[in-house]
């Protein structure tokens, strides 16, 4: 399958990565009510091969969207729990001493999966965080001066609640720049809320997903969004975003060259869903904020002045002459 994707066209990438998200969309769409946007955005950074920060409040089914997704995907999913006193082998693995064969056998933790989803990763040690780093980074673990290669696909779902600071470790700019793209989930409408009501009456909706693709099409997938079109111009723009955030009055630190990269995939996979082969500026836009946000650090004036990085994002939009619109 993937000798044939080598000559793949861009038409055929986004029909056949169009296909694939809207059965996922719809699936997922049966317990996850009224949140298009934000599953499509979560569908694209999987096929972009990019981790995702879900940042919100509880009980908005920032867990249950990730439970939906792997369920539909039909891969290996794990969950962990992050507390002060998770370990780091708690989450990465550790080396047992096997008394019959007289040698040391490594078990290996729930990172080794193709989905996994850390819960409240603000809550974990910075210690415990770091370990994710390799993980999410470089798809390998080193236990022991022994480097174990990660499942593929693999992909980091986090959760936090940016409204409670007690019993946290806020994360670091080096741990936020692994993640692709940073969502937030929202409360639902009233209708959607009153709906959630009868699809959860009987029993708990997850119960009711199965999934909808193979193994094989996810990686297909995967494939093929990196053959849509990115024209010079939009990848011209892209970087211009990026490095103009790097130039802003109110920055201390600006989105790095590794954000340059996930919103130029991002804007790829985002495309394909939307059924196009090719990138256009109206969609990097939308992702920018998104992609760029939560990778800056503000100085300290600007931060009592009440400015937020969003903000920074939508000067630089504003600043940054997009190209005219069309393929390219």
């Amino acid at each position: 399958m993937s000798k044939a994707l080598n000559t793949i066209s861009p038409d055929q990438a986004a029909a056949t990565v169009a296909a694939f998200s809207n059965r996922v969309l719809e699936n997922v769409e049966k317990v996850v009510i009224g949140k298009t946007p934000v599953i499509q955005a979560a569908i694209s950074s999987f096929l972009a091969d990019g981790h995702v920060l879900l940042e919100d409040a509880p009980g908005v089914a920032k867990t249950v969207l990730v439970k939906a997704l792997a369920r539909s995907l039909a891969l290996g999913f794990k969950r962990i729990q992050c507390t002060p006193d998770l370990l780091p082998s708690d989450a990465t693995g550790t080396s047992i001493y096997h008394q019959g064969k007289g040698e040391f056998e490594f078990r290996p933790g729930p990172v080794f999966s193709n989905i996994v989803l850390v819960d409240e990763l603000n809550r974990a040690t910075p210690r415990t965080q770091a370990a994710l780093l390799e993980c999410m980074a470089e798809r390998q673990v080193t236990v022991d001066n022994v480097t174990h290669t990660m499942l593929r696909p693999f992909l980091v779902f986090a959760t936090q609640n940016p409204f409670e600071h007690e019993g946290t470790f806020p994360l670091p700019e080096a741990q936020l720049d692994r993640f692709s793209i940073r969502l937030r989930v929202g409360y639902p409408s009233e209708v959607d809320e009153i709906a959630l009501l009868e699809i959860a009456r009987v029993r708990h909706p997850l119960e009711s997903i199965e999934p909808v693709v193979s193994s094989e099409e996810v990686i297909a997938a995967q494939e093929a969004v990196r053959h849509v079109h990115v024209a010079d111009p939009v990848r011209q723009y892209l970087t211009r975003l990026v490095r103009a955030t790097r130039a802003h009055g109110d920055v201390l630190l600006g989105a790095s060259p590794r954000a340059t990269q996930a919103l130029f995939h991002l804007g790829q996979a985002s495309s394909a869903v939307a059924g196009l082969d090719f990138v256009t500026p109206d969609i990097i836009r939308y992702l920018a904020p998104m992609v760029l946000a939560h990778r800056m650090a503000l100085k300290s004036e600007a931060r009592l002045r009440g400015r937020t990085s969003t903000d920074v994002v939508n000067d630089v939009l504003g600043r940054v002459a997009a190209p005219s619109p069309g393929r390219g």
